[in-house]
């Protein structure tokens, strides 16, 4: 049928929406009209208004054609009704957005945590496990998760006694990896390869997956495949494709275009183009046609339902500022730590920094010297900790990878986790310094699990040690007791086999042949002051050469 301009093509019916739709068209003559026509299938309402198009150089400016169409909006009255019209069911795996307590969708989660006799036995995968009583927190609590997918869990002491205890399965993936299977599954990939892991306990299987209830474990995960690329080893990671996703943004409209605010982007995205179904949450919701098509940051079609945050307390893990002028006083072992790992940064790095003593660095760099830092979760152009005096804010949708509030520098970017990740993996970042538990002398790393004892997870550190970046890793040289932190072979699970370019402590710095060219090993090139090479060798539980002039 047609009239006056209009012409419907075609009717296909849509399986995700369960709608007819019917294929619309205008009709392109010069000095044609057409008239307001208005067609109804299933709940669809397209609205046509009477134009004269006239052009006399015979082409028609589309531009001036203004396409009058009513679309139904896809906001639902309440997270409860959107979570019944999704679908979901006992069993399922949903995919849920947020890094620590940044960008996650608290109104889906407290009203899936309060549903009672609603959907038990989840699959979940998110970044991270959050904290005790709050957001993922909830939903642990209320008994309806049987297995978490995550990259660090350290931040929720239930979620770990859980864990130890038997009640809950636990999968721990690198974070990029995370990132990088939602993205596949968006993209229709069955798998990607990823160096992250390779070599390591994760790849080659028999990490904890399930513990019995006196803590022994009962389950271990499996091998995954790996293969050969230009003589690197790479893993197979197959494509993640939730059921449900749950998404928070910053703005959507009523067509479910969102926009993202900061580091608040996290993976919320990478869920959204994953899931089969995706429920958005918003803090802000505008009619379809206001927001520019230039700001949105996520196209409606990957949304389903869309819902008001009615819950939207954005709380702030872990609340850092500073004072202007303020200089950091860092004394004794870890004091040498930090000012000695400054001493890495060089003019025009990008340079990503690890929670803990990496991130202290940042306060040494010298004068003069710019270089820009990378949070994994989202944002490049790092800035310092928040400062009142300045009338700065702590803001929630601004963190960085240790969950604590920061500022962005002038000319700063916030992206979305798969982004964050391609920059590390693809070897845009110069330098990476973190932190360790453990160094081989071949330049393996272990940082983020004891086994029975403590369950961090990987977070990000498999991804950027897997990078061509240089790695540096910060630690104190023994452990509480005395106990050596550089082996021959570590002793707990690897975070990255033959990975480490440097290595700084208290004591000392060494340089890592990891790639064999001086016939491996460790070469010692500093030693702290007051410190010999006789008490570096007391304290290092493997052989080492010396640099001349460190004798």
């Amino acid at each position: 049928a047609s009239g006056g301009g209009w012409s419907i093509e075609s009717t296909a019916h849509c399986s995700r929406q369960g709608r007819y739709f019917a294929s619309v068209s205008l009709c392109n003559a010069i000095n044609s009209d057409y008239k307001s026509v208005k067609i109804d299938t299933h709940g669809y309402c397209l609205h046509g208004y009477y134009h004269h198009i006239q052009n006399s150089s015979g082409i028609v400016n589309r531009r001036g054609i203004h396409h009058h169409t009513t679309v139904p909006s896809k906001l639902c009255k309440d997270a409860y009704t959107a979570l019944q019209l999704s679908g979901l069911k006992s069993g399922d795996t949903i995919a849920v957005g947020g890094f620590g307590l940044g960008g996650i969708p608290e109104t889906l989660l407290n009203t899936l945590s309060e549903w009672e006799d609603g959907p038990s036995d989840l699959t979940v995968a998110s970044l991270t496990a959050g904290v005790d009583g709050f957001g993922l927190g909830k939903l642990f609590e209320c008994g309806k998760v049987k297995r978490m997918i995550s990259s660090y869990v350290g931040e929720n002491k239930n979620f770990e006694r859980m864990f130890f205890t038997g009640e809950l399965e636990v999968e721990l993936v690198p974070q990029g990896t995370i990132a990088a299977r939602l993205r596949a599954a968006g993209a229709g990939m069955p798998a990607v390869f990823t160096p992250a892991g390779a070599g390591t306990m994760y790849a080659n299987g028999g990490l904890p997956l399930k513990h019995a209830p006196d803590g022994s474990v009962v389950i271990y995960t499996q091998p995954r495949p790996t293969q050969m690329f230009d003589g690197k080893e790479y893993v197979m990671e197959y494509a993640l494709r939730p059921d449900v996703s749950f998404v928070k943004a910053y703005k959507a409209d009523t067509r479910g275009n969102l926009v993202f605010r900061g580091t608040s982007s996290n993976a919320n995205p990478d869920c959204a183009v994953a899931g089969k179904v995706v429920i958005a949450e918003a803090e802000t919701i505008v009619e379809a046609g206001e927001l520019d098509p230039n700001e949105i940051h996520l196209s409606g079609v990957y949304v389903d339902r869309l819902i008001h945050a009615a819950d939207n307390e954005k709380r702030i893990e872990r609340l850092r500022e500073t004072t202007a002028g303020k200089v950091m006083d860092i004394t004794g072992g870890r004091g040498r730590i930090v000012k000695r790992a400054a001493k890495e940064f060089r003019d025009g790095m990008y340079v990503n920094l690890g929670i803990g003593i990496p991130t202290m660095a940042s306060s040494f760099i010298p004068e003069g010297m710019h270089i820009e830092l990378q949070a994994e979760n989202g944002l490049m152009g790092l800035g310092p900790y928040p400062d009142p005096s300045l009338g700065q804010t702590a803001d929630p949708d601004y963190i960085n990878a240790g969950k604590e509030t920061v500022t962005a520098v002038l000319g700063a970017s916030a992206f979305h986790s798969s982004e964050s990740f391609n920059m590390i993996r693809g070897g845009h970042m110069d330098l990476t310094i973190l932190g360790g538990m453990q160094c081989s002398s071949s330049g393996d790393l272990a940082s983020f699990f004891i086994p029975g004892k403590l369950l961090k997870g990987m977070g990000g550190a498999m991804d950027l040690v897997s990078s061509p970046s240089t790695v540096v890793v910060t630690m104190e040289h023994t452990a509480k007791g005395g106990a050596h932190k550089i082996l021959e072979e570590c002793t707990l699970p690897l975070t990255g086999k033959g990975v480490v370019d440097r290595i700084i402590t208290d004591m000392c710095v060494f340089d890592c042949d990891k790639k064999g060219l001086k016939n491996g090993g460790l070469t010692l090139i500093e030693i702290a002051q007051g410190i010999t090479v006789d008490d570096v060798r007391a304290a290092t539980s493997c052989s080492f050469d010396v640099v001349e002039g460190e004798n």
